[in-house]
């Protein structure tokens, strides 16, 4: 397989990375980027499954610790960033404003609301069903002063924000490289999924993993996603606000 300099116009039949007559660098080959693309994917998942058995251990080892709250926090969006910046000049795109879509805008909010009742009432059941188990995540911050905005913080915000870059964002983007847009979006949504560590979180991040990462596709845009995820985890979080203070059973 010959290559063409596009500096000098000279046909180069061997595998070099710099043109034997001008010393441009040569542009990667089809199969070099599928190949990158490929090995990025594999570290990134390899790297976020390692840091979700990692803060496992932590939060069990140290529970009720903002200091470790912080700790991964910041740990997480370092290396959602950081794997980011090899793919900045696309990924920048995606942050830009969407021509306004009543439709899709009305969906980002309406649904998100639906979603997070259903996820509530449902998996709440099945964890005390199955587990004994009466999660609440307005209580795992009662420790703290203004408990509340600490669970806003950890929960509501910097989710949307890091996730949405991580999985719809970098990941997405990588897998487009490798292959079809179907299996990108189904592949994403089960590797953010699977990083969320719960069988029972399972059930519903999978196939709400599908919709972000339909919606990402189709209108190419984070924006949309960043709403839905925001508005879902703040809605379960009232939820959960209203239910620990308020509840009579």
């Amino acid at each position: 397989m010959s290559i063409i300099c596009s500096s000098c116009n000279v046909e180069i039949y061997r595998e070099v990375k710099f043109c034997t007559r001008c010393g441009k660098q040569l542009h990667k080959s089809t199969v070099d980027k599928r190949t990158s693309s490929l090995n990025l994917i594999i570290v990134f998942y390899a790297t976020f499954l390692l840091f979700a058995v990692v803060s496992y251990l932590l939060y069990n080892e140290y529970p009720l610790n903002l200091s470790v709250d912080i700790a991964i926090e910041s740990v997480f969006a370092l290396m959602v960033v950081g794997f980011s910046l090899f793919d900045y000049k696309e990924i920048l795109k995606l942050y830009k404003i969407p021509k306004l879509n009543k439709k899709v805008l009305g969906f980002s909010i309406v649904f998100p609301l639906f979603s997070a009742v259903v996820v509530s009432l449902s998996i709440g059941y099945l964890n005390e069903s199955l587990f004994g188990v009466n999660e609440n995540y307005y209580s795992e911050y009662l420790y703290l002063d203004y408990p509340l905005l600490w669970a806003i913080l950890f929960t509501a915000i910097l989710p949307p924000i890091f996730e949405e870059l991580g999985f719809r964002g970098f990941l997405f983007n990588s897998l487009q490289k490798v292959v079809s847009e179907r299996i990108t979006i189904v592949a994403t949504a089960f590797i953010f999924a699977l990083i969320h560590f719960s069988f029972i979180s399972f059930i519903w991040i999978f196939p709400f993993g599908l919709i972000l990462g339909y919606i990402r596709s189709k209108y190419n845009t984070l924006w949309y996603g960043i709403i839905i995820h925001f508005i879902h985890n703040f809605v379960v979080l009232m939820i959960d606000y209203y239910n620990f203070n308020y509840s009579f059973f």
